[in-house]
């Protein structure tokens, strides 16, 4: 994956997360989501922070003001306007002529770039599809963008998993899953989760 593969992908991946929090229903913010015991406004809020980690850990800047791990509901005002800055933010970084294409610096230590543009790409899509499935969107995480991001996921997901406890233990894959539902099941995920199952 080039530098120009990676900034597409990421882009993508954004414009995916921007997407389903644009469509959360008024009064849906506070409904549960694939993440245990997380609502919609803590996935969102997860989220930003998380991606603020990515771009911080480039600049050595504007690091993330809360624990992403334990999201508040905070967020006052326009929680899509937030999420937005932090986007257009982070993607400058990663566009940025001072990040090496060979490794980046990232909240999980050096990656070479391709991984950690996946990386950051594999948060913000995997999270948008927790808050898209919460609230009645389809699903903005295709077979497409799931190739992508899964660089990073066979890379760091047993990492993360192992040392941190970002996701649950890996699930069977579906008969018949495609490779977006194969990526969620890797990851801990349901595909098929509603949020009737909770």
């Amino acid at each position: 994956m080039s530098k120009v593969e990676g900034i597409e992908l990421l882009t993508r991946a954004h414009a995916r997360l921007r997407d389903a929090v644009a469509g959360v229903p008024e009064g849906a913010w506070g409904a549960p989501t694939p993440c245990d015991e997380w609502t919609v406004r803590q996935v969102l809020n997860h989220a930003r922070l998380d991606q603020q980690a990515y771009g911080a850990a480039i600049t050595g800047t504007g690091w993330p003001d809360a624990d992403p791990f334990h999201p508040v509901d905070g967020l006052e005002g326009d929680a899509t306007a937030a999420l937005d800055k932090v986007l257009s933010d982070v993607l400058a970084v990663y566009a940025g002529p001072f990040v090496d294409a060979e490794e980046v610096a990232t909240p999980l230590g050096p990656l070479p770039f391709r991984v950690a543009a996946a990386a950051a790409a594999m948060d913000a899509g995997v999270h948008a599809w927790d808050i898209a499935v919460a609230t009645g969107q389809a699903s903005p995480l295709d077979d497409d963008l799931a190739e992508g991001i899964s660089l990073a996921a066979d890379r760091l997901a047993d990492h993360l998993r192992n040392s941190f406890g970002v996701f649950a233990a890996a699930r069977e894959v579906p008969d018949g899953a495609g490779r977006a539902e194969a990526l969620l099941a890797f990851l801990g995920r349901d595909p098929h989760w509603t949020p009737a199952a909770t």
